[in-house]
């Protein structure tokens, strides 16, 4: 089977690498469809993600969606033919190829956490992980290119439990990539009150405002609101936290999502008020991001989301390191790679 592989940092190829093998919690999944994840998918190739600075060469990717085509004796969760979300390959047999999660191999391997969990099998010592979680089955009414959006979706719904949102809250979001367009349009679902969004491209505002944003500011604009009670960071950037102290009411919340790039904040207390709070969401509640999938697929069957907004790219498997440039140019909200054998 193929597999995309980050050879040296800033070189990726796809390589034909052995199929893995079922084991008794696992089903096999032929990928159907895959998206790049812009930030982590990128530092991860780049040699810039942590724990993975010299660990190439490595398989790349998370974003999956494909189709059972094989379980082992002790799976109860998924059933040949089954649609799945989060295929893996976190153990590829693959001689002095290590696993950058290994997502966009042709097949993947999913586990049965459930039926782990309820066999005994509780820590990592027992083959449990905690990414096991979120390889869920998605019912047939999903297609493919909304299933493989769930990977983002899920996570940031599920980030607005960690966050402590509530509907009717004013948020103002600092960037509008995938993570940013997805707080705006599953927010203005979730019911927040006011949403805004900070980004410095005027396209992206634009998206941001279709998506259901009540205003966009360029990045470095004076007149921000102020009484929010809650500022999201989707870009990852330190610098935010400086800016976003005097926006907040009292008692509000500067939401952190994903890995900072710098690793040092600085809070200078004289631009915040008495009593705020710092939320910082650099890895998944698995938990929450697994039980936001039932809220998802209902809005997804009620017409009010679709993939297809998100999706401005689509690239071919052997186009990828077509993708990562076209990523790398600031241009992409979501890139979806085809396998050939997704349901349109």
């Amino acid at each position: 089977m193929k597999s995309v592989v980050a050879i040296h940092p800033g070189q990726v190829q796809v390589l034909e690498t052995v199929e893995p093998v079922c084991g008794p919690y696992q089903a096999l999944v032929r990928t159907e469809l895959a998206c790049l994840c812009n930030r982590t998918d990128s530092e991860l190739l780049h040699g810039n993600f942590p724990g993975m600075e010299d660990r190439f060469p490595f398989t790349l990717g998370h974003e999956s969606v494909g189709q059972v085509i094989a379980v082992g004796n002790k799976v109860r969760a998924f059933a040949v033919g089954d649609r799945v979300v989060g295929g893996l390959n976190l153990d590829l047999p693959a001689e002095g190829i290590d696993s950058g999660w290994g997502g966009f191999g042709e097949i993947t391997v999913a586990n049965d956490h459930a039926a782990m969990l309820a066999d005994g099998l509780q820590t990592e010592a027992d083959g449990l992980r905690e990414v096991y979680e979120i390889q869920t089955r998605v019912d047939p009414d999903i297609a493919a290119e909304d299933a493989v959006l769930l990977c983002t979706w899920r996570e940031v719904l599920g980030a607005f439990r960690d966050f402590h949102l509530r509907p009717g809250d004013r948020v103002l979001i600092f960037g509008a990539g995938p993570v940013g367009l997805s707080f705006v349009k599953l927010g203005r679902l979730f019911g927040l009150g006011w949403i805004g969004v900070v980004d410095r491209h005027e396209s992206k505002r634009s998206k941001a405002l279709a998506f259901g944003a009540d205003e966009a500011f360029a990045s470095g604009e004076a007149a921000l609101p102020t009484g929010l009670d809650a500022v999201i960071d989707a870009a990852g950037r330190a610098e935010i936290l400086l800016q976003a102290l005097p926006l907040l009411r009292r008692g509000g919340s500067h939401c952190i999502y994903g890995v900072l790039s710098e690793k040092i904040l600085h809070v200078d207390l004289r631009r915040a008020d008495f009593n705020f709070n710092l939320l910082v969401h650099q890895w998944p509640t698995r938990a929450f991001e697994r039980e936001a999938q039932a809220q998802l697929c209902q809005w997804i069957r009620e017409g009010r989301l679709q993939a297809a907004p998100f999706i401005t790219h689509r690239f071919a498997l052997g186009d990828i390191a077509a993708a990562f440039d076209e990523v790398a140019r600031r241009g992409v909200i979501k890139a979806l790679i085809e396998y050939g054998c997704a349901e349109h």
